[in-house]
């Protein structure tokens, strides 16, 4: 079953039309209506252009129309120049003429209030009559460079694609953003095939525009500026479709400073939010995440400059012992592997080197290239021939245009045979230098993309390697449905959580549930001291704040009393609070606290957390997401990732923990959560890890279920 709103032929009229209606044309400097005609017939639009104004007669040599319904039927475009009262008639109108799509410039809808989101609802009414696509409304609009069609009332930079060039394509929900996208990549001797801002998504969204560019022949890369995701899983959908058809996605998608949601029943629901969540089920799919604007740029300006990705393991060619240092310290803040290169494992290397140059990685050639310029071109073959390293930066003094005509030509010359496999980036270290544009682009012409700073390469090629470690494979387990769970609703206590997820074969210590003393003191007995009774009731989520639980009660004495003081205690705490009982349960065995739980969205699905638990748990936030469709071995290899990771694997002595009991806790409740969608969140905190070959055993357990 398909997600796809409209069909290629129909994104068509809008994003290579054949007719366009300028509805607000003019010849007022600085009028939307204005700007817009003018690029049209400046870059020479080979179609049919309809001036709409009910003022005037010609505008720009064009018979202008006074109205809408004036207009020949079946216009592949109108774009809407006029203010926002005028928007939905005027779309009504065209719609019932057989208008392809509209675009729509006009702010004030939807996030101007009531009046505004009622008008926009009724332009999606309209667009699934009719099936118009429309853009916007609140959009800067569209360009096809690669067509020369700019329906955009910014004064557009037509930088056209020569046939067979690679190029990126830009959906964004923020019109400024594309445009300043596309004016950063311009310069870099990039290419763009199509922009489209999509403003406040009336009918038509980001990933409406990823499918049309995923089958676009023209375009390689899909750099995004996202606010937010209305249609997960057609977004899931045309990620993957173009992870298979080998287009990267790059993605700047700000909320990690968000505050977690006050509603989250539990830890897990706090600590996986909604951008947390949406970034672990994304990276799952491939898309490329960007931190910064600069970000985006920087890794579509490698993804569409260079045939390859990076892969892991990078080396540098540089020019100063100095620079040498910083790389290694911006490598290990940002996380970039630096292959280890010597004298004795590098023989090709060291081949191309002079004597007193010593084969390192970073790599220190001094200033010989100065004097001797091919060992840039020598030196950076070695290193790209290299089985071991996945990519390489030129790591350059740039200086000025005599200096820059030494070095850029040897550069250059690597890849004038062609790819070899693994990117090559030029990064210069002197940002202000005086660099002649023609070198850029001669480097971009061969598939080497251009820094001004280093440092800004290292992290664009960070966050693409990071793509290459990526285990995408989809093990999902075998779903796991809980019998009893349809008889429960809401906020579900321990010993009724414990219960329902032992019959998934997760493991907790004994236990017995208890309404009165009586019963709690033969539950002990049977359980056999020393026990842990604890508090159970919905209302109460967080037991020790409550004094809801009593530790290492070692006789029938102490579990009387423990359960009298706790029913005083948690009326304290809350009066309104009415226990169920208690649970008694057998004192376990101390060991490294984890936290493990999950949260299932209705519209992103599930994902599971781990890490490290206890009390601090919200405060440090050591955790990580997992996919359910995640296997073991890519659960392990996520725990091993964490911040305190050494504590799981023998740190300063002690033993190694059971990190595969972990990890398959943590692939067990994925499955729970595949066969149960009304389980909204669950939470197992503490969870303690014993050492490797002994298990682990949940201590706590809460269920939201819808």
């Amino acid at each position: 079953m398909t997600t796809r709103r409209f069909s290629n032929e129909q994104i068509d009229r809008l994003l290579r039309p054949k007719s366009v209606a300028v509805v607000g044309a003019s010849d007022r400097h600085g009028a939307l209506g204005c700007t817009l005609l003018n690029n049209l017939v400046q870059y020479e639009f080979d179609g049919d252009i309809y001036p709409v104004n009910p003022k005037r007669d010609e505008l720009q040599g064009l018979k202008v129309y006074h109205s809408v319904n004036e207009l020949p039927h079946g216009v592949d475009c109108a774009v809407l120049a006029i203010p926002r009262p005028f928007v939905v008639d005027t779309v009504r109108d065209l719609a019932k003429n057989g208008c392809g799509a509209v675009v729509i410039y006009a702010a004030g809808f939807s996030e101007a209030g009531e009046e505004g989101a009622k008008d926009q609802a009724e332009l999606a009414r309209i667009a699934e009559e009719y099936g118009i696509v429309i853009e916007g409304p609140n959009c800067l609009g569209c360009t096809n460079y690669v067509a020369r069609i700019p329906l955009t009332f910014v004064e557009t930079n037509m930088r056209t694609p020569p046939e067979g060039a690679r190029a990126v394509g830009i959906a964004s929900q923020s019109g400024a953003l594309a445009a300043v996208l596309a004016t950063t990549l311009h310069p870099r001797g990039c290419y763009v095939s199509t922009s489209v801002s999509t403003g406040n998504e009336a009918a038509s969204g980001v990933e409406d525009y990823v499918e049309w560019l995923i089958d676009d022949p023209s375009t390689n890369v899909i750099a995004m500026y996202v606010e937010n995701l209305r249609r997960p899983a057609a977004f899931i959908a045309a990620a993957r479709r173009a992870r298979a058809a080998g287009k990267p996605i790059v993605m700047l998608h700000p909320g990690k400073s968000d505050k977690a949601q006050e509603s989250a029943a539990t830890h897990t629901g706090a600590m996986a939010g909604d951008y947390a969540l949406m970034k672990a089920k994304l990276g799952r799919e491939g898309i490329i995440f960007a931190d910064t604007l600069e970000e985006l740029a920087d890794i579509a300006t490698i993804a569409v400059t260079c045939e390859s990705l990076p892969g892991a393991n990078m080396a540098v060619l540089g020019e100063s012992g100095a620079l040498r240092g910083l790389a290694f310290d911006i490598a290990e803040d940002i996380g970039l592997d630096l292959v280890d290169l010597n004298d004795e494992n590098s023989p090709a290397i060291r081949a191309v080197l002079p004597d007193f140059v010593p084969v390192s990685n970073p790599t220190d050639i001094t200033a010989i290239g100065l004097s001797e310029p091919e060992i840039y071109t020598n030196l950076l073959k070695a290193l790209l021939e290299d089985e071991r390293i996945g990519s390489v930066v030129a790591s350059i003094i740039q200086s000025d245009p005599i200096t820059s005509k030494i070095k850029f030509p040897p550069i250059q010359k690597v890849l004038d045979g062609g790819d070899l496999g693994k990117p090559l980036v030029f990064a210069g270290v002197d940002e202000g230098a005086n660099v002649p544009q023609e070198y850029i682009d001669g480097l971009a012409r061969v598939g080497i993309p251009y820094f001004r700073s280093t440092e800004r390469a290292y992290r664009a090629i960070a966050r693409l390697a990071d793509l290459a470690k990526r285990d995408l494979t989809d093990n999902s387990p075998d779903p796991v449905v809980l019998p009893g769970l349809a008889e429960e609703s809401g906020v579900i206590p321990e010993y009724k959580a414990k219960a329902l997820l032992a019959e998934a074969g997760i493991l907790f210590p004994p236990s017995k549930f208890a309404a009165n003393t009586e019963e709690a003191e033969a539950a002990a007995e049977e359980i056999g001291y020393p026990v842990v009774m604890k508090a159970q009731a919905a209302a109460l989520g967080h037991k020790s704040d409550a004094g809801g639980v009593k530790l290492n009660l070692k006789s029938r004495e102490e579990v009387n009393a423990a359960f009298q003081q706790m029913y005083v205690d948690v009326a304290n705490y809350d009066a309104s609070i009415t226990l169920d009982g208690v649970l008694i349960e057998k004192m376990g065995k101390m060991g490294t606290e984890m936290i493990v739980g999950a949260k299932s969205d209705p519209e992103w699905g599930p994902v599971v957390l781990a890490g490290f638990g206890g009390v601090t748990a919200e405060i440090l936030k050591d955790v990580k997401l997992f996919t359910p469709d995640m296997g073991k071995d890519q659960v392990k290899a996520g725990l091993l990732a964490l911040k305190q990771a050494p504590l799981l694997t023998g740190w300063r002595g002690s033993p190694a923990l059971d990190v595969d009991a972990l990890a398959d806790l943590i692939v067990k409740i994925g499955a729970v959560m595949l066969g149960n969608p009304s389980i909204r969140e669950i939470d197992l905190n503490p969870v303690i890890i014993h050492p490797a070959g002994e298990g682990v055993a949940a201590l706590d357990a809460l269920m939201l279920v819808d």
